[in-house]
């Protein structure tokens, strides 16, 4: 029987990235292909304590529905949290999202039209990019620089009269890079312009490395004279734990109408386990200690990741180094064709993921991602050497 699927279902795609980790369950596969904490560095004996600790009216509101916008303790908590962080908490509302690509698909769901030209970073996030075209949005993709988006070609774009803009200045997926505080500021500078609305999608965040680079990756939110303009969108998938799918919105208040209003047609509420134990986590101060203990984690993991492919891949493979998050956005030598380096590492038991799964138009860009979050270091280390000598076969 043949199916008449919308149009809609057409426009979806499969995440690559998620074929891809079919091969990273084999044993033999060093994987750098998943965007994910590495799974024994999960604060287990702190989540055993923290359900042991649940009073039973905490049970029970757990296991019971909960309001849409979200779980009221934690909304409080989070709201200090944010305001701490300089976020301007009273002339906004928070909602509990189930993960940040439900916070995306909601704004993508309650503005755009078929047709819509949204404008997105090139590279860009995967999941983002599914959404919005699951919605028959026309994406157009700005390219980047070491510094951020460039501006000369934002300008440009924006004569297409986007519905909105889609970044991620900080600790980019893929590339890597944060935005410059000099490009942050012509970034405001040139939206504060328009009347485009921009959703700014902060997940890694937290994910800091050392402290003198704190003051560098400062929210636009939180300094954008207009921030109403600005849709915030917070997760606590990376610091946490992304299987309890616990992330936010900070939008204006107009916009918290129509998305509390979609998020009841999606999933009614977040799930109030997940909530509770978030705010536990971050009520008894576990949250700020367990990312701490991150950041110097995968400070490690991305300098072991950096010294080897600096020193085990040709010298034409350049890339940014990064100060936060999970990956290394690393552009081929000439000749290398990613699509076929791939299939050799494969072959060699190691996986990653090319750039063109994270190009608006699904092109090949000559560069791949490798993410060392989920990797311990002796990994690293017979992984990327085993990328380097299959990318100098492929130069000689």
């Amino acid at each position: 029987m043949e199916y008449n699927f919308s149009r809609a279902a057409h426009n979806m795609r499969s995440s690559a990235i998620r074929n891809i980790l079919s091969l990273a369950v084999r044993p033999d596969i060093i994987s750098f292909a998943g965007g994910m904490p590495g799974d024994e560095l999960f604060p287990t004996n702190d989540l055993r304590e923290l359900v042991a600790t649940l009073t039973e009216k905490q049970v029970q509101e757990a296991m019971q529905y909960g309001p849409t916008s979200g779980y009221p303790p934690l909304l409080e908590a989070l709201k200090e949290w944010l305001r701490a962080k300089g976020f301007p908490v009273d002339t906004n509302r928070l909602i509990i999202t189930t993960g940040s690509l439900q916070a995306i698909n909601i704004i993508g769901k309650i503005f755009i039209n078929p047709g819509d030209v949204v404008l997105t970073e090139d590279p860009v996030f995967i999941g983002a990019t599914s959404a919005f075209k699951s919605f028959e949005a026309e994406l157009k993709g700005v390219p980047m620089d070491a510094d951020g988006i460039d501006i000369a070609a934002l300008k440009a774009a924006l004569a297409l009269n986007p519905k909105f803009v889609y970044v991620t200045p900080n600790f980019h997926n893929p590339a890597g890079l944060s935005y410059s505080p000099q490009r942050r500021a012509e970034f405001i500078e040139v939206m504060a312009q328009t009347d485009i609305p921009v959703l700014e999608d902060d997940a890694y965040g937290e994910l800091f490395y050392s402290d003198d680079v704190k003051p560098l990756i400062v929210p636009m939110k939180t300094t954008a004279a207009d921030e109403q303009r600005y849709f915030y969108s917070g997760s606590f998938s990376k610091v946490f734990g992304p299987g309890l799918r616990v992330a936010w919105l900070l939008v204006p208040e107009a916009v918290y109408a129509k998305a509390e209003v979609c998020k009841q047609s999606m999933d009614a509420c977040s799930p109030m386990l997940s909530q509770v134990l978030a705010y536990e986590f971050l009520r008894t101060g576990k949250m700020q200690t367990y990312i701490e203990q991150l950041r110097a984690i995968y400070k490690v993991r991305r300098d072991c990741m950096v010294a080897a492919v600096r020193r085990e891949c040709p010298a034409e493979a350049t890339f940014v180094e990064p100060k936060g998050g999970f990956y290394l956005w690393l552009k081929m030598p000439h000749g290398v064709d990613e699509e076929v380096l791939v299939r050799r590492c494969v072959n060699e038991g190691v996986v990653f993921v090319t750039g063109k799964t994270f190009d608006p138009d699904e092109q090949p860009n000559g560069y791949i991602r490798l993410s060392f979050s989920n990797t311990p270091e002796d990994q690293i280390e017979t992984g990327i050497r085993i990328l380097g000598e299959q990318m100098k076969q492929m130069i000689v």
